[in-house]
């Protein structure tokens, strides 16, 4: 069973319904219980970084998602809520990975926030991306991004070079959103189903 954080991120639904296509049992709950009864974990994200953490906090989370023992994935702001900070409302995050995220300077005719499909390189070999090498595409709307070191999986570039999936321990996040990338996101939360 995965279970995926219900803190009012916006694109919860649609993550539920990817999981769906994959027919592979999932609840979307905020009981501390059941988080720590499943199997793995998603933290999905669309939102401001400071109200995010209110949230976690106001749901008495914030502890159990940084002691989660089994395989958890952070999407788009829920894979930059587990870095140590945010640029964005100057927010203190989750602390599970060390660093900062930032924000997006839009120069000559880039625009931010950073919207649409982009090619990401796998850096690493990792079993969530299984055992390509070559790019590929995935969907991403970001303003704010964090930037590549020593736990990026994956990278992509816009504006900068930044950091399109990360990895620590049990902990993975990924900037682009799987549950609208196509069978290369399906693949993706595939993979994630696996990690034990």
């Amino acid at each position: 069973m995965t279970a995926i954080v219900d803190y009012d991120a916006g694109n919860t639904r649609s993550v539920a319904n990817a999981l769906e296509r994959l027919n592979a049992a999932h609840i979307i709950t905020s009981e501390v219980e059941l988080i720590m009864s499943a199997d793995r974990l998603i933290l999905p994200g669309v939102g401001h970084a400071a109200d995010a953490m209110e949230k976690l906090e106001s749901k008495k989370l914030i502890h159990v998602l940084k002691n989660y023992k089994k395989a958890f994935l952070g999407i788009c702001l829920g894979m930059q809520l587990m870095f140590e900070s945010s640029e964005e409302g100057d927010t203190e995050c989750l602390g599970l990975l060390p660093g900062k995220v930032l924000r997006f300077r839009a120069e000559n005719s880039e625009k931010v926030p950073h919207m649409g499909w982009n090619d990401v390189q796998a850096v690493v070999q990792n079993p969530l991306f299984g055992n390509y090498e070559q790019s590929q595409e995935y969907y991403f709307v970001h303003s704010y991004y964090a930037p590549t070191g020593n736990y990026t999986l994956a990278s992509c570039s816009y504006i900068t070079p930044f950091s399109a999936a990360v990895a620590k321990d049990n902990f993975f996040g990924v900037q682009f959103h799987p549950e609208k990338s196509g069978i290369a996101g399906q693949q993706i939360l595939s993979n994630f189903l696996k990690i034990r």
